[in-house]
């Protein structure tokens, strides 16, 4: 099969789509007419319809056209039923999770990573799913994927990450730690080597893995608790944080757009965000390659104002171009 193949059902005009059921249909190619048995599975919300031929020579393929003028609908792109079970599972991974790896769905799928890109790449086409670098997200910019989703994730990456921010903490700093899994890993990291710190966070999980030492200072912002991952967020959240000037602000974050605008889906957390960077000497970013360009609605600020940013990728341009030109440095994790 080939984009230049085109398929007649005798008998509809060119206003007409298919319904689901069984046609017959004539194949014509390079001035050959075969035809055959097809059977339309499911039709798109666009003008879109599924083809499965029946005829013994291409039991199982599964064909995409768009229709077209007059009774013709035109080949536009082919797979196999195993492809379709994947994009099923795939989309379904990301309406649970938010979010996809390509290289944990290789794992699962048990197929080359080009495999895995030309199936994302297609779903993309389809609106099922935005592409990111190194996986893929759901379309929605509004919702995060779920806290309890959200530890599970890259738990390798997020670990060598908050390692390495961990070693720019010199014993005795003062320092600001953010909501969310990566700010939790860190805090985890800081448990390991370190001594007489003085932590601000608005993170209660922060909060109860660093009560622990007994060296550490640990202040707890007030304001509203979100029961969903233990978040303070609030106007008396930044009102806490604005009497502080601390020497580091550490800081994780939903997204990254392709223009280097740092996102994230919380009106409130974001406002707490800021304040811990107007608040700091330096800032620390943690984030895992599945946030470049990963969208989210609310803007936070830009990747110019942030000092570090430690990822387990290098970032696909035009960030990497970006970080260059505002000086920001980068270091990369090696798994």
């Amino acid at each position: 099969m080939v984009p230049c193949a085109r398929v007649c059902i005798p008998g509809l005009g060119s206003s007409f789509l298919p319904f689901v059921g069984d046609y017959l249909c004539v194949i014509n190619f390079r001035g050959k007419a075969t035809t055959f048995k097809a059977c339309v599975l499911h039709k798109f919300p666009t003008i879109r319809c599924k083809i499965a031929f029946k005829n013994q020579q291409t039991l199982g393929l599964l064909v995409i056209f768009t229709y077209t003028s007059g009774r013709y609908i035109q080949l536009r792109k082919g797979t196999d039923v195993k492809a379709e079970q994947r994009h099923q599972e795939i989309i379904r991974l990301v309406e649970s999770n938010g979010e996809v790896n390509t290289d944990e769905l290789v794992e699962r799928f048990s197929v080359s990573p080009q495999t895995i890109r030309r199936d994302l790449n297609e779903l993309a086409e389809l609106n099922n799913l935005r592409r990111t670098h190194g996986g893929a997200t759901n379309l929605s910019s509004s919702e995060n994927s779920s806290y309890s989703n959200r530890k599970v994730m890259h738990p390798r990456q997020k670990e060598l990450i908050a390692a390495t921010m961990a070693k720019h903490i010199p014993n005795g700093s003062t320092l600001f730690i953010d909501i969310g899994t990566t700010p939790e890993a860190f805090a985890r990291a800081l448990t390991v080597g370190h001594s007489d710190l003085r932590i601000v966070t608005n993170n209660i999980n922060v909060a109860m893995i660093l009560m622990e030492r007994p060296d550490f200072k640990v202040i707890l912002a007030g304001g509203e608790v979100r029961n969903i991952d233990g978040g303070v967020t609030g106007e008396a959240t930044l009102d806490f944080i604005s009497q502080f000037r601390l020497d580091f602000g550490v800081l994780g974050i939903s997204g990254i757009d392709n223009d280097g605008s740092l996102l994230d889906f919380d009106y409130h957390e974001v406002r707490v965000k800021k304040a811990i960077i107007e608040n700091s000497r330096q800032t620390l970013l943690g984030v895992d390659h599945s946030k470049f360009g990963r969208n989210a609605m609310v803007k936070l600020g830009n990747l110019s104002e942030i000092d570090l940013v430690v990822t387990d990728q290098l970032p696909p341009e035009p960030l990497a171009s970006i970080l260059a030109e505002c000086e920001t440095q980068i270091e990369v994790v090696t798994l």
